[in-house]
């Protein structure tokens, strides 16, 4: 099944992230979590993908047994960037006999170990690139990324927006966004987007705050705003980590109460392969 399918119904569409354990941790660790994970009845799990394809192997045998063995559509990441054009070919043949239908098709990260890494001399440099070949390999159902608060290589928003419409075009069925804290950000960028033409499904992306070096990282990684309401949880709880685990948690239900209330398509939280936390938030929302 195709997961835009799923949007086509008036009802939200609950849909998970996780992702498969380092190469020296066993596999079937990640599995204690989508046991817990499924008991949500989310629409799809994502599974996402290494920086450089490290986890390749895992992201693809994690989305089959998914579908597989507990019923529920998977949806499998696939990077280009350090891959030639037959890597990504053999990696859509495998997804294929796995009966996997749906890619989120991302350019990936440059590697961090790599200072001389050359992103001109490498067969994929954008992820429409991507997309047009998943596209023209089979009837895959296709998911990209968007960026509310604009990419962080990219230095005007309009023409982040631009190259989003671009990539639709491509053959995107529905986005997910990158995480974000203050809805509005959300809001005016489905504005923006509609008004350049962009018509497919936006999903939020949710990650909550569960601990304060994690909200240190998001910021250094992706440069996503903090507002100052979350800004003083932070400072409040910052060497509490119970209590601040308790404040993410609520302020990720309010946040998703919100967008609920305005009738987004879905919501997509990223669980960090925390189950129990994830549960407790999709329970305080009572999304199904």
């Amino acid at each position: 099944m195709k997961i835009i399918d799923m949007y086509r119904s008036k009802q939200p569409v609950l849909s998970l992230e996780i992702f498969p354990p380092r190469p020296d941790y066993p596999l079937e660790t990640v599995f204690t979590t989508i046991e817990k994970l499924i008991r949500l009845h989310p629409g799809f799990i994502s599974v996402t993908y290494g920086a450089g394809g490290k986890t390749r192997d895992r992201t693809v045998e994690i989305a089959a047994r998914i579908k597989k063995n507990h019923k529920i559509e998977s949806l499998a990441h696939l990077t280009c960037v350090r891959h030639t054009r037959q890597e990504i070919s053999d990696i859509l043949d495998c997804l294929q006999e796995e009966g996997i239908q749906n890619i989120m098709a991302l350019r990936g990260d440059y590697p961090e170990d790599d200072p001389d890494f050359d992103i001109s001399k490498q067969e994929y440099r954008y992820a429409f690139e991507l997309i047009n070949d998943a596209r023209n390999k089979a009837d895959f159902g296709i998911a990209a990324a968007a960026h509310p608060e604009g990419h962080p290589e990219c230095r005007k928003l309009s023409e982040d927006l631009v190259n989003l419409k671009h990539k639709v075009d491509c053959g995107v069925d529905f986005l997910i966004t990158q995480l974000f804290f203050d809805n509005r950000i959300y809001y005016d960028f489905v504005d923006r987007a509609m008004a350049k033409g962009i018509e497919c499904p936006i999903i939020p992306g949710i990650m909550p705050v569960l601990n304060a070096k994690q909200i240190k990282r998001i910021i250094y990684l992706c440069g996503a705003s903090i507002p100052s309401k979350l800004l003083s949880l932070v400072d409040r709880y910052e060497y509490k980590p119970e209590d601040m685990e308790k404040a993410g948690i609520e302020y990720a239900s309010r946040q998703i109460a919100d967008l609920l209330s305005e009738h987004v398509p879905g919501i997509h939280l990223y669980t960090m392969n925390k189950a129990d936390q994830i549960t407790e938030i999709v329970n305080n929302v009572g999304i199904k």
